[in-house]
């Protein structure tokens, strides 16, 4: 003896049309998903970005201090004069200086952690990278202000190591010096290196590790010597990896302005003009104009980087 049960069949509601037509249909529950966040990008992030450059387009009346919403091409031309263009080429050459000393200093770092380290070795080599990364921005930034004060450990390692005649001649230097290590060009690049260098020594970590130990041997068994394969073969193909960790220092320089105001020297980078532009000054559009340049260069930049390659090593 069988017992049957009826089981009612399922109300076709809207929702339950609206499911089946989600399930038949994954390109459109993928467009869902994905509506949101490109509604949060392109309006609130993209949007207002967009709507601070335009201002660009306009001039400050020099009488009242508003803003004449009419176009010109006044505020981009006085990008070029000399005050500005002085900050413009300061912000560029430090961003430069700083690219340059993270990649001399994190690529042996990156290429002993890609071809000698251990299981173990590697794991902490991770650690210790990236825990600076853990700690407060501000925090780093201060503490290396007391490190490059003049009374500041630096300063008592020189004097005590005998190099407190070395540090102060180069802090006699006209461009690179200054009262001390913390009211110097010098202070302000070694802090933009301790901030940034993480981000360069991990893509050419990863860049390296991608070189075949065969290249490498077969160079050796052909004859070349350590400093020939190191040019001809390990350099080219970890380029990638320090392209793209030079993406990373020389964006993330060009754009602070954090450290400068704690750190540095009174003559403005580009990040302070733009902050001291729209804030106290209250000229946004020579702002504006001011927050293209490192866009304009870091375009042209990413273009560079994908041609060589980079963005295979991030």
């Amino acid at each position: 003896m069988s017992l049957a049960v009826d089981i009612p069949a399922p109300r076709e509601g809207l929702s339950r049309r609206l499911s089946d037509l989600i399930v038949r249909r994954r390109g459109l529950l993928l467009l869902l998903l994905l509506v949101p966040p490109l509604l949060w990008l392109g309006i609130v992030y993209l949007g207002s970005l967009f709507v601070f450059l335009a201002q660009s387009i306009f001039s400050i009346d020099e009488f009242s201090g508003t803003i004449v919403y009419e176009p010109t091409l006044s505020t981009l031309v006085e990008l070029f004069s000399p005050a500005n263009f002085d900050i413009l080429t300061r912000t560029v050459a430090i961003a430069t200086v700083v690219t340059g000393l993270c990649a001399l200093i994190g690529f042996p770092v990156a290429y002993y952690a890609a071809r000698y380290a251990g299981p173990k070795a590697k794991a902490g080599f991770y650690l210790a990278v990236m825990m600076p990364l853990w700690s407060s921005y501000l925090v780093k930034v201060y503490g290396w202000k007391l490190l490059l004060a003049k009374e500041g450990a630096i300063g008592w390692f020189a004097q005590h190591l005998g190099l407190g005649g070395a540090l102060e001649a180069w802090l006699a230097l006209p461009v690179v010096g200054g009262p001390s290590l913390s009211v110097s060009y010098t202070g302000m690049v070694l802090t933009f290196t301790y901030l940034w260098l993480p981000f360069m020594i991990l893509p050419v970590q990863a860049a390296l590790e991608r070189v075949p130990a065969s290249l490498i041997e077969a160079a050796g068994d052909l004859g070349a010597g350590p400093g020939t394969v190191f040019r001809s073969v390990i350099l080219p193909l970890a380029m990638p990896g320090v392209v793209a960790g030079a993406i990373f220092t020389f964006s993330l320089t060009l754009g602070d302005y954090i450290v400068p105001q704690i750190i540095g020297t009174s003559a403005l980078v580009l990040g302070q003009a733009v902050y001291t532009l729209q804030g106290t000054a209250g000229n946004i559009p020579l702002a504006a104009a001011f927050s293209l340049v490192p866009i304009l260069v870091m375009a042209l930049f990413l273009t560079l980087a994908k041609k060589m390659g980079a963005f295979d090593a991030l």
